[in-house]
């Protein structure tokens, strides 16, 4: 049974929601709700990709990651196969994160513009990073029903942290949010600087960080980083 969620107010101390998390994290990781991800994230663990052959993989649902007091979310699809399901943490260790890194650092979001494994020392700054999906899905195409699964976690995490900004990283994490938090009629449309104004707090649309996109130039650094700026200047209000 999924527990009662509950909004952060002035009793959540910041060891309260710290512990909270911290209890999301366990039961994300113990996490094996899905049986198709199950297989598929622990398959890619044993098969490995040549170019990580002495790594150790993951091979486990990946939890959110940052400041237990962010007033920014920045929200993904699910981890990369050889990403964060090998490293353990969202975004670390493929190109999509390296771009997104890149970018939180040059905005100040981040104190390194890298990050390779869960103990580089990498820091985040008022923003907390997760995906709408914990386990790496096969093509990157979670089913309705394993987002659905999953989307109990993103409401918690959610519910702890004292939000007031969410961006976004393509329409299947801007769909994800507006179910988080609550989603207005008509459905806000998706697109890159795109605003929706949800109560709690403010929902920006940025293209995704995958390769496809940054490698054909639909998403330039100059263009995360003012979707950046924006999220986090909405977060600082």
């Amino acid at each position: 049974m999924w527990r009662s969620l509950r909004r952060v107010g002035p009793k959540h101390t910041p060891e309260a929601v710290a512990a909270g998390l911290a209890d999301v994290e366990r039961r994300v990781v113990a996490c094996r709700r899905c049986p198709r991800l199950v297989a598929w994230r622990e398959e890619v663990a044993r098969r490995k990709r040549a170019a990580f052959a002495d790594w150790d993989y993951w091979g486990k649902p990946v939890p959110g990651y940052g400041d237990p007091q962010a007033r920014l979310l920045v929200l993904g699809l699910a981890p990369a196969a050889h990403g964060g399901n090998r490293t353990g943490r969202v975004f670390t260790g493929d190109r999509s994160g390296d771009f997104l890194f890149a970018a939180m650092h040059r905005v100040g979001l981040a104190n390194r513009p890298e990050s390779v494994s869960r103990d580089d020392g990498l820091v985040l700054h008022g923003c907390w990073v997760t995906a709408a999906v914990k386990c790496a899905p096969p093509a990157n195409r979670p089913t309705p029903e394993e987002r659905d699964s999953c989307a109990p976690f993103l409401a918690e995490e959610v519910a702890l942290l004292p939000l007031r900004a969410v961006l976004a990283l393509g329409a299947f994490a801007w769909d994800a949010a507006l179910r988080a938090f609550g989603q207005p009629r008509p459905k806000p449309r998706f697109a890159h600087g795109a605003e929706v104004d949800l109560g709690r707090v403010t929902l920006v649309g940025s293209y995704h960080v995958s390769q496809q996109n940054t490698f054909t130039g639909r998403l330039t650094p100059d263009m995360l980083d003012a979707v950046l700026r924006r999220a986090r200047e909405l977060a600082e209000r």
